[in-house]
């Protein structure tokens, strides 16, 4: 149902301050209200002497803030939406930026209905997300530790020639030693924070794995695991950042939202394609482009596979098996034109994301009781919604 609303208001939120912008409805221009701090009741009062909540329409900018803001307003009753910063339109004179003017044209736009607004996730599936990004951060955090120690091997003169990081490579560094104690002394702290760093993500996997058990797409998380080069982890995070795979009508929004799109620039009868536009979810895109990798393989089924496949519906389970077929092939007849095999990879990646929105939207979302305020006005005058939360 359209909310008509006499008051579109634009935040510009900050760490320390919120800028607060209005446009009435009609062609007026809108105009800057003031500039709050951090406490809500600051935001609320200012809030206030614009009219009464059923009257307003809120908009602020996707940002490091989080969602916090939009919950808040939302239980008190406001109609409040959280724009993708990527879809807002920008003047290309316009070279003045302050947040009083980044306000005031927030407010402008919504009433305009130029503004998209983000899906607000739902508090447990954010913190599933944190728990599966905070998993992203402790492996660079490894990574980054593991290219310390082999550096200070390579200035010494210590080469490995096989596969780095397993029991082999373990028992070969335990047999180094250094002509000096300083150097015996660093080498020791390096592996110390190799070993950290791999019990740090070890933890987080398996802190994953038991909140992942009383979550409520757990059934599909495990429907996704179903597919070739989709693990527990990668299920993890594909779920945990883009939700309910229902919210998106057609498999070609999936892949526009995962930036696995070409770009394109089109005038009269010139027709120009040109890289992927990368212009969504980015954790997702990586997943995706490291399980294409899978394809290159004739299609089989695996005793893993195999057994993360038992207790799936027939559906799902056939699905999957279309997805090898398919995807293995196509992989084979992109090799054979002597494509790059990156190139190959991406177009890959682009159709398993469509075999995941059918896998999605087959699969029943777990029915759990969330404790959380009853929100109104998710969708209202001035924005259009879109499919799946924009990366914070």
């Amino acid at each position: 149902m359209e909310k008509h609303s006499t008051e579109f208001v634009g935040l510009d939120v900050h760490k320390e301050s919120t800028a607060i912008g209005r446009a009435s409805a009609g062609r007026a221009a809108g105009r800057f209200v003031g500039t709050v701090g951090p406490i809500l009741a600051e935001l609320l009062k200012s809030l206030k002497s614009l009219g009464p909540p059923e009257d307003l329409s809120i908009v602020y900018e996707a940002g490091p803030c989080g969602y916090g803001l939009v919950r808040e307003l939302r239980a008190r009753g406001y109609a409040c939406e959280v724009i993708a910063p990527s879809k807002i339109p920008r003047r290309s004179g316009d070279r003045v930026k302050t947040d009083r003017r980044d306000a005031v044209r927030l407010a402008e736009l919504a009433r305009a209905g130029e503004l998209v607004s983000v899906m607000v996730p739902d508090e447990r599936d954010e913190a599933i997300r944190d728990l599966s990004r905070a998993r992203v951060d402790a492996v660079r955090a490894r990574l980054a530790a593991r290219h310390q120690l082999k550096a200070m091997l390579l200035r010494h003169g210590h080469r490995y020639g096989r596969s780095s990081w397993t029991q082999a490579h373990e028992r070969y560094l335990a047999k180094i030693t250094f002509a000096h104690a300083a150097q015996d002394a660093t080498f020791a702290e390096y592996r110390q924070a190799v070993s950290e760093a791999n019990e740090r993500a070890q933890r987080i996997v398996e802190a994953l794995r038991d909140q992942c058990t009383t979550w409520r797409m757990q059934p599909v998380l495990e429907a996704l695991m179903t597919l070739r080069g989709i693990d527990f982890v990668a299920a993890v995070t594909l779920v945990a950042e883009l939700g309910d795979l229902k919210r998106f009508a057609h498999p070609r929004e999936l892949m526009s939202f995962l930036g696995l799109v070409p770009s394109e620039y089109t005038s009269g009868d010139s027709r120009r394609l040109g890289k992927i536009t990368k212009a969504g979810n980015g954790h997702v895109r990586r997943i995706l482009i490291e399980a294409a990798w899978n394809y290159r393989f004739p299609a089989r089924m695996s005793v893993v596979l195999q057994k993360r496949q038992e207790g799936q519906p027939k559906v799902v389970r056939d699905i999957a098996w279309r997805a090898q077929l398919r995807l293995a092939q196509r992989y084979r007849r992109l090799s054979a034109r002597h494509l790059h095999h990156n190139k190959v990879c991406v177009a890959i990646a682009r159709e398993l994301a469509g075999f995941i929105w059918d896998i999605g939207r087959h699969v029943p979302i777990r029915d759990i009781p969330v404790k959380a305020a009853k929100t109104r006005g998710s969708e209202h005058k001035g924005c259009r919604a879109i499919a799946a939360p924009a990366p914070l």
